[in-house]
């Protein structure tokens, strides 16, 4: 299976966290479907030119999110949960707007400037549609 993922070294996140973010948005959009496997954790790294360790971590982080299960000698595979697509998408969202809403605090916006700009956002997007 070729995963198709990606590591930048110019990225300012772990490596561990570029794999989690692009498992999760394979799932979330459906390209991983429930039930399919995943690569072995040694031919990930391999694929990705990174060490055991950091694939293991973004692994672990993504079985304890409950988006793939690992079988004691069948392999790891995309969790079989109802929703998980949406779940995923939803969890996704909800960093970005925990990250705007974070951002806003540093800058010393309030909560009706935060929701004035991300209504301005939207309206500007429309209006490209």
């Amino acid at each position: 299976m070729h995963t198709m993922l990606t590591i930048s070294q110019t990225d300012p996140r772990p490596m561990y966290l570029q794999i989690v973010e692009q498992i999760r948005h394979r799932i979330a959009i459906g390209d991983w479907a429930p039930g399919q496997e995943l690569p072995s954790i040694r031919a990930l790294a391999v694929e990705l030119q990174v060490s055991v360790i950091t694939v293991k971590r973004a692994y672990s982080d993504l079985e304890h999110a409950g988006a793939i299960v690992t079988r004691q000698g069948r392999g790891t595979f995309v969790a079989e949960t109802t929703g998980l697509g949406s779940t995923l998408t939803e969890q996704a969202i909800d960093e970005h707007l925990q990250a705007a809403v974070d951002a806003a605090r540093l800058l010393g916006w309030d909560e009706t400037t935060l929701q004035a700009r991300l209504q301005q956002r939207l309206a500007a997007i429309k209006a490209r549609e």
